[in-house]
This record gives C-alpha cells, structure tokens and sequence, in this order.
C-alpha cells in the first residue's frame, strides 16, 4: 500500500527519510548488532544518541550555557502543574489564555498560587500592549505560542515584565528561528513537530533550580532530572533517537530559517484559496493564523464531515477539525510535503465545484 498524505495534529508527519532511517536502525543501529529499540540507555550506543540530541537542540534554539535541553515523560500536560509545582508555590503568575492547552495550564497553576488571565480568546492571539503589563509580583509569565486546537500563532514573543518567561512550543516548535536564550523555561511535546509520541522536549534555565521547590516526589522535582541528565528513570529512548535524526534532518535542510520560508510557502497556499472564495471560511482572526494549524470550514457541519470522509477517500487523512470545536482542520508540519499541500488544494478547489 503506496503512503497517504497525513495532515493530524499529532503526532504528525515525519521526514520520510527520518522514518526509513529508523527502519533500519530498529534491526540494527550504528552497526553495533543490536537495534535502537534494544539497547541500553546506559550504553556508549545511547548515550551518543542522547548527547547529539541536546547539542543539535542547543544549536537550533540558540541557547546559553546556563540552559540544560530535558527529556522528559507524561507529555505537555504533566509540565502544566510540574511548572506551577516547582516555581509557583503559592505566588503569582500571569498567563495567557488563547484556547484548550493555555486554559489546561492555567486550571492547573491555580492548585498552586494566585493566576492573573489579563487575556483569553479563541479566535486571536494578544497583540504588543493589547493586554497590559504583568504585575511586579508575578513570578513567572506563561503562554502557549501555538494552539493546535484553535488555530492560532503568536508571531511575537510577549514581555514577562519582572518575571521568568515561560512557554509551551509544543505545536509550533522549530518551526520559525526563536532566540530560545530569551526564555527561562520551554516545553514541547515531540509528537506534534519533532518526533514520535512519548517525549517532552523541556529546556530549563538551571539558575531557577534555586527556585524550585525540593520537598516533592523525585520524578516531579527539575533538579533530580538535571543532576540525572534525563537518565533519573529509563527515559523514552526511540523517541530521543527520532528527535536526534530529525534535529539533523533540519540541519541538513537549512535550518530552521529555511523551515519558516518553507511552513509560509505551504500555508500561504491554503490560506490563500480559503481567502479567495465565500464558500470556504477561517475560523480565526487574519494576523493570529497558525502556519502549523489551519483550521477552517464550510460553514455547515454536514458538508465538513464529507469532506474530510472524501478526502480520506482521496488518501489525505487528518483534515477533521477538532472533537471540541468542530470544523476542519489541516496540519503543516516541518516534515509537510510540497505535494501534500498541492493535493489538498487541489482537492479542495474540487470539492468547492462540486458543493458550493
């Protein structure tokens, strides 16, 4: 069975080359007789792997030296109050509300401390002042750059004031050049940009270890995975090696400036036929759009399910919209083919003939 065009939110699609790699490398890595599945993340094997994978991230993020690159477990959610669990306790802390996974972390930084919500939206991101200033007794600012669910991007990265700047990058991550030096605390599913499922890519400024709380379990407290190396438990080691081979897939590739001319080129494509007609609608505002996440529709739930059913037909999977909202929806990942994106537009053009 020839491969099908795969627009899901996550996990997403994967350079194929990535993938024929790890064929391989599941029979037999690095010609040490033994698959990647197999050996030992205790092994010189593992930890070639693991190293490569924080140096490359390092790189592609732009990070100083006071930056430790963690790899940790129980996705972006477990991060939602193992932030507020560490840093917050009991203080104050702003964060911005722009749908599902914002509101997640909020609900769970409330168990924690005081949270402010000077902004929430479904539909737009917060533009430079348009939410004022955070309080000078906030200890940390929080915002989710890119909402899978709703659809929107930030394109700025906000001012956390006197407070740490913390971020989730799950959907959006190495997707655009970020000067990841500029923040104290960065978190990423892999699943969504980087890799499979089963990793949480955790970039943690190391001078805030003084400020995280040490009488928690072991698994939940910043210091032990730092002082561990992400080794404290056995870590989800095929995960790491894709993350590794994808990080050299973006060197290889240009890097990640060439990925942001690449994700426009791909989203213009699609943005641009859905502003061209009446029968296709955006479902968020113009300057917040998602490159990664397109979300969209015909304005009638009936002929949004047909079309997604129909394009699966047509071998593109993944266009349903969110189970909360509805809709349709198209991911366009780093990994997102040029002929992808042609065929769903393609595909769209047709089905707009057939229906409107």
């Amino acid at each position: 069975m020839s491969r099908i065009h795969n627009f899901s939110a996550g996990p997403g699609v994967l350079p194929e080359g990535v993938v024929r790699q790890a064929q391989a490398d599941l029979w037999n890595h690095e010609a040490a007789g033994i698959g990647i599945l197999e050996c030992s993340h205790r092994s010189k094997q593992f930890d070639d792997v693991i190293e490569s994978a924080k140096a490359r991230l390092s790189h592609l993020l732009n990070l100083d030296d006071d930056q430790e690159v963690l790899f940790l477990h129980g996705g972006a959610r477990t991060q939602f109050f193992m932030i507020p669990m560490n840093l917050l306790r009991g203080g104050r802390a702003t964060y911005l509300d722009t749908g599902t996974w914002s509101d997640g972390a909020l609900v769970e930084a409330r168990r924690f401390g005081q949270v402010d919500v000077p902004f929430s939206s479904r539909t737009h991101v917060p533009q430079p002042g348009e939410w004022g200033e955070v309080p000078e007794n906030t200890r940390y600012l929080h915002y989710t750059s890119n909402n899978t669910v709703a659809g929107t991007e930030f394109h700025h990265r906000p001012d956390p004031g006197p407070g740490w700047l913390i971020c989730d990058m799950s959907s959006n991550f190495l997707s655009k050049p970020v000067d990841g030096s500029k923040f104290d605390l960065i978190y990423a599913g892999a699943q969504k940009n980087v890799g499979p499922s089963g990793t949480t890519v955790v970039v943690l400024r190391k001078s805030l270890l003084e400020h995280c709380d040490t009488d928690l379990p072991k698994m939940l407290q910043y210091g032990i995975h730092v002082n561990k190396g992400s080794m404290y438990n056995t870590p989800c080691t095929f995960s790491i090696y894709v993350i590794e081979k994808v990080t050299a897939w973006l060197e290889d590739n240009g890097g990640i400036a060439a990925m942001e001319s690449r994700n426009i080129e791909q989203a213009d494509k699609v943005y641009g036929l859905i502003d061209s007609t009446a029968f296709w609608q955006g479902k968020v505002d113009v300057e917040s759009r998602s490159r990664m996440n397109i979300t969209f529709t015909t304005g009638e739930p009936e002929l949004d399910t047909r079309f997604w059913k129909q394009a699966l037909e047509e071998g593109m999977s993944g266009l349903k919209g969110h189970r909360s909202v509805g809709g349709l929806r198209a991911s366009l990942y780093n990994a997102q083919t040029h002929e992808a994106v042609d065929a769903l537009v393609d595909f769209m053009k047709t089905f707009e003939q057939t229906h409107g």
